[in-house]
């Protein structure tokens, strides 16, 4: 099947809000779904701060997953954080919130200005290289609220992203590059329509870290 693949240069706008406001009329998907992408939220020293801030102050464990009716332990390492009660079940796993951190904060409150909604989460993924990557998923979850967007944002590493529709095989996939300090966002209903994943890569890249912000709406005492 062919695949449409988008360039950052597509995107490019001089002003952060200009830039948002212009970059969140253009959907990236052709049908059934709405994803908007912003390539330069942060700029290069302060996602090269974040991203070692991040490193060092989260704590980070490999991701286990249930595949096949086994238990599968991933290179890629991931950190769950959140309001206290956001648990969150993925993959047959229960992951309980970490606190969030100061710079982590602060990165949700300008997403939460973009997006003109709240999160209470946040599911963040370390890619040490392109031999670690993400197979094909949609977020759909039965914690996650449905209405509210999944904002995800990229630190480090360029790598492909891409979408596949779930049941229209004649639809073409879309993929697109996620540059340093970019941010994604998948609206409703795309998660009812649409995998999406990170292929892995032989091409040499750097660490990569992803931070996709969510809601929780099933909330534990």
């Amino acid at each position: 099947m062919p695949t449409t693949i988008l360039w950052a240069h597509d995107f490019m706008q001089k002003d952060l809000f200009d830039h948002a406001a212009t970059a969140l009329q253009f959907n990236i998907l052709p049908a059934d779904g709405r994803v908007h992408y912003l390539p330069a939220l942060f700029n290069a020293a302060q996602c090269n701060d974040l991203f070692n801030l991040l490193w060092e102050s989260l704590q980070w464990q490999a991701d286990q997953l249930v595949m096949f009716g086994r238990k599968v332990t991933t290179l890629r390492k991931v950190a769950w954080v959140g309001d206290a009660g956001c648990s969150y079940t993925y993959s047959g796993v229960e992951k309980h919130p970490q606190a969030w951190t100061p710079e982590l904060l602060m990165i949700k409150k300008r997403l939460e200005q973009v997006c003109d909604c709240e999160f209470n989460s946040c599911l963040l993924n370390l890619y040490h290289n392109g031999n670690e990557g993400m197979g094909w998923h949609s977020d759909d979850e039965k914690e996650l609220d449905s209405d509210t967007p999944i904002a995800s944002l990229s630190l480090g590493g360029v790598r492909r992203f891409a979408f596949r529709h779930k049941q229209d095989k004649e639809q073409t996939d879309v993929a697109l590059f996620l540059e340093n300090g970019s941010l994604l966002i998948m609206h409703a209903p795309t998660q009812q329509y649409w995998n999406h994943s990170l292929p892995k890569t032989r091409t040499v890249v750097a660490a990569r870290i992803n931070l996709t912000f969510r809601k929780i709406v099933h909330i534990h005492p």
